[in-house]
């Protein structure tokens, strides 16, 4: 475990934008083989809004790595955060050092994006989408990077993390943003039972349906054992019953137009319509 640790505190940014690409034509190829709905839409004119916001989440990132890069330095020079407080097996350092991240960087950043209203405002850009595939995992209003971001920088500092640790998590995030919005059938027992610790594609797709309270279940991003702690945990058995995007922003011109979704935050504010 300590080479993993060392490889990916090495890595260089073309192996990790591999990682990436790999990743996310990997689950196109399984989407067109099993898909799990059908959808009638352009999917390259989809995809191309979405990977768009995905260019930006790159570039916004990229900026943000020195931030991130100084909180390790900083935790690293003066021995702080909590994996500095307890001389720990490398295994279970990886371990409790993910689970806390995701907690900090993931969990707790979109459980209040979908309480605090003007974090919410940012965030709907990733719920609007109606056709929930692979390309979703990183559609997200370049407002929203910012505070994903500002929560990482704060998940290295509470945590502690060595470098290393922090770029296997963020791979391992980037891996799971495509598996779990990918467009693929998975296996209900399998799924079911894997959604007690992780976070499945199926155990997400019920926070994508188009009404609350659905919407506001099952915010984990690796983890879905932190839902189930903090009592935000709902498996549906039937996902192919479920409906995406949201009852604010079902109007296709809403979700579909790179303007429009840029412009949502600033626009006046709209009510869920119903609940159920």
């Amino acid at each position: 475990m300590q080479e993993v640790l060392t490889y990916f505190e090495n890595i260089p940014t073309s192996v990790r934008t591999l990682f990436l690409v790999s990743g996310l034509s990997f689950f196109l190829i399984i989407e067109a083989l099993s898909p799990l709905f059908r959808f009638n839409y352009h999917k390259r004119k989809h995809a191309a809004i979405n990977i768009t916001f995905t260019l930006i989440t790159l570039v916004i990132n990229l900026f943000g790595a020195a931030l991130i890069v100084a909180a390790v330095d900083y935790t690293q020079r003066n021995q702080f955060g909590i994996l500095h407080m307890i001389d720990l097996p490398v295994l279970l350092y990886v371990i409790i050092g993910l689970a806390l991240m995701d907690l900090i960087g993931a969990w707790l950043i979109h459980f209040l994006e979908h309480k605090v209203r003007w974090m919410w405002r940012f965030h709907i850009i990733h719920h609007s989408d109606t056709n929930v595939d692979v390309t979703s995992g990183l559609r997200h209003h370049p407002g929203e990077n910012i505070l994903r971001l500002a929560f990482t920088t704060l998940a290295v500092l509470v945590v502690g993390p060595a470098f290393g640790l922090v770029m296997f998590y963020q791979t391992i995030s980037a891996f799971f943003a495509h598996l779990t919005h990918a467009n693929i059938q998975m296996p209900r027992g399998v799924d079911k039972l894997l959604s007690y610790v992780f976070v499945t594609p199926h155990f997400h797709k019920v926070h994508h349906h188009y009404v609350q309270p659905y919407t506001d279940t099952n915010y984990g991003n690796i983890f879905s054992f932190w839902d189930h702690i903090f009592g935000t945990a709902v498996y549906e058995e039937d996902v192919t019953s479920l409906v995406y995007g949201l009852d604010t922003h079902m109007d296709k011109k809403d979700h579909t137009s790179l303007k429009n979704l840029l412009l949502i935050p600033f626009q006046t504010y709209r009510e869920p319509i119903k609940k159920g």
